[in-house]
């Protein structure tokens, strides 16, 4: 299954009975509409059953369609009844795709509609838990999918700024219609938002967040995208099948293809899978650096949520947009050793507990100790965290270098070594790093004295010949040493592991719930493997971008050349005894079918070759 359609494709049947966690007092009748804050937190005295429930179309700027009217976004909204009678609210916000194909969140939920078209269902658990708690939850159609008009674009601009137009209707700067046309506008809201959503939802709340939209005061992304070229691409080799930016538009629009031709055909134009080039096309979905969506503008606080071992949305996707945040950004961080998964179903009670005072915090002002804590919680093992002042942690770089008798030390050593560009998976080319393997170059570490941590981003620098112009050049951090580890890999096989956790029969049931809405959601545990060795990160370049990711430099066949680039980013802690390994090699199969191996001689200058690591020797023991 490929990566992208595994955005948020997970099945499950609900079993069991439900245990209820949380108290649910309705409020009293006659009582003054008011939040209830009580030990830091508010608290659930609005009936959920009884809130009001309605939808609008909000008027958007753009007209991805080409039909010569501008967008309409669809909105539904449930929010307390005592905001029809003077309580103003705070909205959280959730802008998805995946509301007709596959569905949101893991347990692939889908709206369901009463009558008048409001919903008697919303995905995901927000609705259920806030809304008794004096939030607004506004549920948002992305542009292009189920009841909103247009095209997507797969991180475009107008996904963007259908999203930025919400906001701006709920603080009174857009328009917005019911179903006959009349004008509604949302005298109940405070105006104070937050979005949040999981991989492309988080994506859209990181781009919003980079238009500067005022009234958008916190987003919280889980395994949330920053740069859609980093998707598909890293360093100029692609890492995903060709075409992906137009098939995942295809996927999550249900109406017929024709209607966005002319969109699908500017993506696919654009993404120019031709070359692996970054170009004008991938700034305008850069969110970063680009012209709609850029880092600097960002003045919402950030809750960001990203799994180390993410295949999906890969690690850097977190790592450069937070080290690029306007220093004055209230911050707080995840950092997992899962892959691409949303933490309700890795650290469900810790995670919900941490959200609602994150949102009492940033959208109803209330006094509690979210922003004193340590920034960070770090996972660095199965059921084991710590948490730390920020991330990455105080690291020194240490660098190594590989050598002729296939160890990994300080000291430069002398000599060559050569392997052939070809598309091996990961675990092939780790396996067995003392035997001969024409596909790599594995050089070890003598056993660690003591447990040394990797925190942040490593880097890489190869010198070396090639026998063709270009060549796919690989390389992974790995450690080799048996012990239990988070399985982040599976998928697919069993519909009820995935990402690092599986599932339980048990349920849960977060807030309050309806007959049709009960807010009740499977339970979920580690999902973890003994194993001998485990890939902890990775990096991969197309010699041909060694100094241009918008334009190729074919090499000279024979010539020398220095080349260095960035890996994906790790916490990791590597235990005593076990061995640093550096694996040097060609195209990785595990990236999908977009490229195959040039069959390119690579020699290795062992004494121009170094990895560095940016280390913390010893860890705590964490919690």
């Amino acid at each position: 299954m490929s990566r992208s359609r595994r955005l948020g494709l997970l099945a499950v049947a609900a079993l069991a009975t439900p245990l209820l966690l949380t108290a649910t007092p309705a409020a009293s009748a006659t009582a003054e509409p008011k939040i209830d804050v009580s030990g830091g937190v508010t608290q659930p005295v609005f009936s959920y059953a009884d809130a009001v429930r309605e939808h609008v179309r909000v008027q958007s700027p753009v007209d991805s369609d080409g039909d010569g009217k501008k967008d309409l976004v669809r909105v539904d909204i449930i929010r307390p009844k005592e905001s029809d009678s003077g309580l103003k609210v705070p909205v959280i916000m959730h802008q998805s795709p995946y509301f007709d194909q596959p569905g949101a969140g893991f347990e692939v939920e889908h709206k369901t509609y009463d009558a008048q078209g409001n919903l008697t269902k919303f995905p995901l658990f927000y609705d259920n838990y806030f809304v008794p708690r004096g939030y607004a939850y506004v549920s948002v159609d992305m542009i292009g999918t189920r009841l909103s008009d247009g095209c997507p674009t797969t991180g475009g601009p107008s996904d963007v700024l259908g999203g930025k137009a919400v906001i701006d209707w709920l603080n009174g700067r857009a328009n917005a219609y019911d179903d006959n046309g009349a004008p509604v506008k949302a005298t109940w809201s405070t105006g104070r938002t937050g979005m949040i959503g999981h991989s492309y939802e988080g994506g859209l709340a990181i781009g919003v967040a980079g238009t500067g939209v005022q009234g958008l005061e916190t987003i919280v992304p889980l395994a949330g995208p920053s740069s859609w070229y980093d998707m598909w691409r890293a360093n100029g080799t692609l890492t995903d099948f060709t075409g992906g930016q137009e098939y995942m538009a295809k996927w999550i629009d249900e109406d017929p293809d024709a209607k966005c031709a002319a969109a699908h055909q500017r993506m696919t134009e654009g993404s120019d899978d031709a070359t692996g080039n970054y170009n004008a096309y991938w700034h305008d979905l850069d969110y970063r650096t680009g012209p709609i969506s850029n880092v600097r503008n960002v003045h919402a606080s950030v809750f960001s949520v990203m799994g180390m071992q993410d295949r999906n949305v890969m690690g850097n996707q977190f790592s450069e947009w937070w080290a690029k945040l306007p220093r004055g950004v209230q911050r707080k961080a995840w950092v997992t050793q899962y892959g691409h998964l949303d933490p309700f179903w890795a650290r469900r009670e810790v995670w919900v507990n941490t959200l609602h005072q994150w949102f009492d915090h940033e959208l109803m002002g209330v006094d509690n100790d979210i922003m004193r804590r340590p920034r960070a919680d770090v996972q660095l093992g199965p059921d084991r965290w710590i948490t730390q002042a920020d991330w990455p942690a105080r690291t020194r770089t240490t660098t190594l270098r590989p050598r002729q008798d296939g160890s990994l030390g300080r000291t430069p050593s002398t000599g060559t070594g050569g392997y052939l560009d070809t598309a091996q998976s990961e675990n092939a080319v780790a396996d067995n790093p003392g035997t001969v393997n024409s596909d790599r170059l594995a050089f070890l570490t003598a056993p660690l004295k003591s447990a040394t941590r990797l925190s942040g981003t490593p880097s890489v620098s190869l010198r070396l010949k090639l026998d063709k112009p270009t060549a796919n050049l690989g390389v992974l951090l790995v450690d080799y040493g048996t012990d239990t580890r988070i399985n982040y890999s599976e998928i697919g096989a069993n519909p009820d592991r995935a990402y690092g956790f599986k599932f339980l029969d048990a349920k849960d049931c977060i807030g309050q719930g309806t007959a049709d809405d009960d807010g009740c959601y499977r339970k979920a545990v580690d999902n973890t493997m003994t194993s001998g060795f485990h890939v902890v990160t990775r990096g991969i370049m197309d010699a041909q971008n060694r100094t241009s990711l918008s334009r190729q430099t074919p090499l000279r066949p024979g010539r020398p050349y220095q080349l260095t680039w960035s890996m994906l980013p790790q916490d990791y802690e590597f235990k005593a005894g076990h061995r640093l390994g550096l694996v040097l090699t060609g195209t990785n199969a595990d990236l999908g079918n977009a490229e195959t191996g040039t069959g390119t001689k690579v020699t290795v200058d062992l004494a121009g070759t170094s990895v560095s690591l940016p280390l913390v020797a010893g860890t705590s023991s964490g919690s």
